[in-house]
């Protein structure tokens, strides 16, 4: 993988190891000489990955919409900026100028990107890996809540599985590295949507 867009929060939340794991990431990547594609913001844990990475010497892209462009948010140093027209033009482009996708913690805007390119990936759009780093327990819950999509009929175990989960970066890299797609769905033809 040459790219790895990260999802996560433009808060720092509470959790002080959720913060130094962050950085952390963004310095592998860098070491990893794997381009960080993100939100393109200077706060919160966007940040944490964005300072890992160019602190590291890495290379950052960031991609955000016009309408959250100001001074204040977006981050001085980036490799390059792509500014969008609205929120799903930026997930577009954060999936066309990825190999992959890592989550971290966050709300709202982090699950939706998340929960979209994982229904892309279900349905056949894309064979990218996708992967949670559950840094201290943080998608416990998010997890038993997709168990229980499967015990109750709602989702598939292998499209479950087809998401990689780990508590360490290297594990989750090293996973993300050897994932192997899901066969694409039969019902489906692309060339409708």
């Amino acid at each position: 993988m040459k790219s790895i867009a990260v999802f996560c929060g433009s808060s720092s939340g509470t959790d002080s190891e959720i913060l130094e794991t962050s950085y952390l990431l963004g310095e592998t990547l860098a070491k990893r000489n794997i381009t960080l594609v993100y939100g393109a913001s200077q706060l919160g844990i966007m940040g944490e990955v964005a300072r890992g990475v160019l602190d590291a010497n890495g290379q950052v892209l960031g991609i955000i919409p016009h309408f959250l462009k100001t001074k204040e948010i977006v981050h001085p140093s980036l490799s390059e900026l792509i500014v969008t027209q609205n929120m799903h033009d930026r997930k577009v482009q954060m999936y066309d100028k990825s190999d992959g996708f890592i989550m971290l913690p966050g709300g709202f805007g982090t699950m939706d990107e998340f929960f979209e390119i994982t229904t892309w990936g279900q349905l056949g759009l894309h064979t990218k890996p996708i992967g949670i780093l559950n840094i201290n327990g943080y998608f416990d819950h998010l997890l038993a809540y997709c168990n229980a999509m499967v015990t109750r009929g709602f989702l598939k175990q292998d499209h479950l599985n087809a998401v990689v989960v780990d508590d360490t970066i290297e594990g989750l890299l090293e996973k993300m590295k050897h994932y192997k797609p899901l066969p694409a769905p039969q019902w489906l033809n692309k060339e409708r949507l």
